[in-house]
């Protein structure tokens, strides 16, 4: 999935918007009024990254065995729980694993309505 079809389907889970388009020279989404817009991507921010997860309550583990990081949400939003998890251990392989359970989460709200 393009990072701009994760960002869209996060956004969607998140509740956020109005979303006005992607910015593909910043990879981002900008979000809210055309007058007054915020640029957001919490795949490259920290703190977007961590409200998505505690508003959708993703749970993130990091396994360093494994090294890898995965997040599991329990079927609040979903018919199944699911779990997504991706190689490595920092800070990038984080923020990239919360938004594609939030982009799960999104597309189950999309294929609800």
């Amino acid at each position: 999935m393009s990072d701009q079809k994760l960002l869209e389907l996060a956004a969607k889970a998140d509740g956020i918007g109005p979303v006005l388009c992607y910015e593909s020279a910043r990879n981002c989404l900008r979000i809210g009024p055309r007058s007054n817009y915020r640029l957001w991507n919490p795949l490259d921010d920290d703190s977007a990254a961590l409200r998505l997860a505690m508003k959708l309550g993703i749970c993130i583990q990091f396994i360093p065995q494994c090294d890898t990081v995965q997040v599991y949400q329990e079927r609040e939003f979903t018919a199944e729980p699911f779990n997504v998890h991706v190689a490595g251990l920092g800070d990038i392989e984080t923020r990239r694993v919360i938004t594609q359970a939030a982009a799960e989460i999104g597309k189950a709200m999309q294929e609800k309505h």
